[in-house]
């Protein structure tokens, strides 16, 4: 993990949808060094299945030894936005970083996308980042060192960053996954908390303007075990696909872990075969002739091939095939 250094000790960090996931975990790790939060939420009553509200929050962030201010805030609303930057600032004294981090999500089609969730999404992923960023700059024009650091999916279109773990695993994953095993691929909160930290201690004069990605920003900053971060310990190299995707389909996804330099199929009338061979630069694993590994299982038509699961380095394979109605 990323360690505290004590550089947030002193500065206030305005965050939006901080009562859970990702945005909790980063004000908790900046209230590690006592850090003062503002927690710009929605959540003031217990939702019936999403955990936390911004006073329970709260309560965590200065048992971890923060301050902390709640604010209930649809940051959809100028007003309430506004309202709650100038109690932060009479409160603190300013602001120094700004966390966009408050997201709205629907995983449907188009024509299954009212438009209703449309502008929900609009008004918080788009709208309501700009507005806290326009309504904080002027604040952070004060501020040593400011920063404004928005979350958002990886911008890096490499297919390697959209397989094995395809998301960190937040209140929203858990709501909408139709996969129940959906832990497997995910990685912990904890990881966008770490790499944040370190963004956020880099001086804003030279550190500008840049796209991030968490596991990229950690190994920079010297963090190697990635697995620490997974939900399910042991799955850090798990790969899931779909039930509509074959064979080769699979292997070539294999191929963008970085890890196997190549993959081969072959077929007989009973079984099919994959084999996967390790890349010989491969920094996991000093034993690297034991990662060559073969799977055979029974042909099956491809809509019944439901996942393949490679599990990590240690290692296990699994095929399980399932009627798909």
């Amino acid at each position: 993990m990323a360690e505290n250094t004590g550089n947030l000790r002193g500065k206030t960090l305005f965050i939006t949808g901080a009562s859970r996931g990702i945005g909790k975990a980063i004000a908790l790790k900046a209230a590690k060094d006592g850090a003062n939060i503002v927690i710009a939420a929605k959540t003031a009553e217990p939702h019936p299945k999403l955990p936390g509200t911004i006073y329970t929050a709260a309560k965590e962030i200065e048992d971890a030894g923060g301050k902390c201010l709640p604010c209930i805030v649809d940051i959809r609303f100028e007003d309430q936005v506004k309202a709650s930057v100038e109690l932060a600032v009479k409160r603190f004294g300013g602001i120094d970083i700004l966390v966009n981090n408050a997201s709205a999500i629907s995983l449907t089609g188009t024509l299954q996308t009212s438009m209703k969730k449309y502008d929900l999404m609009m008004g918080i992923n788009v709208r309501g980042t700009y507005l806290c960023s326009r309504i904080c700059i002027p604040y952070l024009r004060k501020s040593q060192n400011p920063h404004i650091l928005t979350i958002s999916p990886p911008l890096n279109l490499k297919p390697k960053w959209f397989q094995g773990h395809v998301a960190i695993l937040t209140a929203a994953v858990t709501n909408f996954a139709s996969n129940r095993n959906v832990e497997m691929i995910c990685r912990k909160p904890d990881i966008m908390a770490d790499a944040a930290y370190v963004l956020l201690c880099k001086n804003s004069k030279s550190y500008t303007g840049n796209f991030a990605i968490d596991e990229h920003v950690l190994r920079e900053a010297g963090v190697k075990d990635m697995e620490q971060y997974s939900c399910v310990p042991g799955r850090s190299k798990a790969i899931l696909f779909p039930p509509t995707r074959g064979i080769q389909t699979a292997a070539r996804s294999l191929l963008s872990l970085d890890i196997f330099r190549r993959t081969s199929v072959s077929t007989n009338e009973a079984f099919r075969e994959l084999s996967l061979v390790p890349c010989s630069e491969s920094p996991e694993e000093k034993n690297r002739e034991k990662l060559t590994m073969k799977f055979s299982y029974p042909v099956l038509p491809r809509e019944k091939i439901v996942m393949i699961l490679l599990v990590g380095l240690g290692l296990e394979a699994s095929v399980v095939p399932r009627q798909v109605r």
